[in-house]
């Protein structure tokens, strides 16, 4: 995707919006759901998120792309607790070590939703945000610490060159001829290597920034503003609607199960 499309993409709908409104209404969703682990919070948490992803202002293929790793995990999780997690109820199945039982293949459904009702909202929103106007946000609006949030998001602009000095590591080594055999201990020495250099640029980096004042007492000017707008506001409630509906819903039926509740 080229850098055009992709900035359109970060101008499109909830993907334009604050990055620290993103991060809140994130946390808002992810965090009360993570008190109880019933399917029905999980599920109404599901469909409530909808109108966000799809406002979120991703390409489909972007969003599938960028996705794949929670479609992929929720199920293989689920499919663990249901083989392997605490039998309560009638068993349906045993073999070995392996116990399913109405209680577990419960326990792994809402293991399936809940991955997906906080990992989806998480990782589409978090897909459009840049760095820099995260770090600006966190500094202005949240008021951190400024030299915590520079050296953060300078290490974020760092990590890119992991790539590129990883490829150039393994085609020095091929270059002097001890690329040809062993692949884990060829792996184990550049990663050795790599982790040498990322110390050296790390402490190359603190230096030149400690010259340029950057962590200096005093407080410091901003180069863009980051405010919150009204719709930064809408996106943070719609957060705090979803979790507390789901939960609300989950208490209404006699389905909520808090993890740190008996047993």
């Amino acid at each position: 995707m080229s850098a055009d499309a992709t900035a359109a993409e970060r101008r499109r709908g909830v993907a334009g919006l604050n990055a620290v409104a993103k991060l809140v209404a994130a946390l808002l969703i992810a965090l009360p759901l993570v008190v109880t682990i019933d399917p029905v919070s999980a599920a109404v948490a599901l469909v409530l998120e909808l109108p966000l992803l799809l406002a979120a202002g991703l390409g489909w293929r972007r969003f599938w792309v960028r996705t794949t790793p929670l479609w992929l995990a929720a199920p293989a999780a689920a499919v663990t607790i249901a083989l392997y997690g605490q039998r309560s109820g009638e068993e349906v199945f045993s073999w070995l070590f392996v116990h399913v039982s109405e209680g577990s293949l419960v326990l792994g459904l809402a293991t399936l939703l809940r991955v997906l009702a906080i990992g989806l909202p998480a990782v589409v929103l978090f897909v459009t945000v840049d760095p820099t106007d995260l770090a600006d946000g966190l500094a202005q609006i949240l008021r951190l610490p400024a030299r915590f949030v520079i050296g953060g998001l300078a290490g974020m602009r760092m990590l890119g060159l992991l790539a590129d000095d990883w490829r150039a590591l393994s085609l020095a080594r091929r270059a002097r001829g001890v690329a040809d055999a062993g692949r884990i201990r060829r792996a184990a020495g550049m990663a050795f290597a790599l982790f040498v250099l990322a110390i050296r640029r790390g402490s190359s980096l603190a230096t030149a920034m400690e010259a340029r004042a950057f962590g200096a007492p005093t407080p410091r000017t901003w180069a863009r503003a980051s405010r919150l707008a009204p719709a930064d506001l809408l996106l943070m409630a719609a957060g705090l609607a979803i979790s507390v509906t789901a939960l609300g819903v989950a208490l209404a039926v006699g389905a909520f199960h808090p993890i740190f509740g008996p047993a």
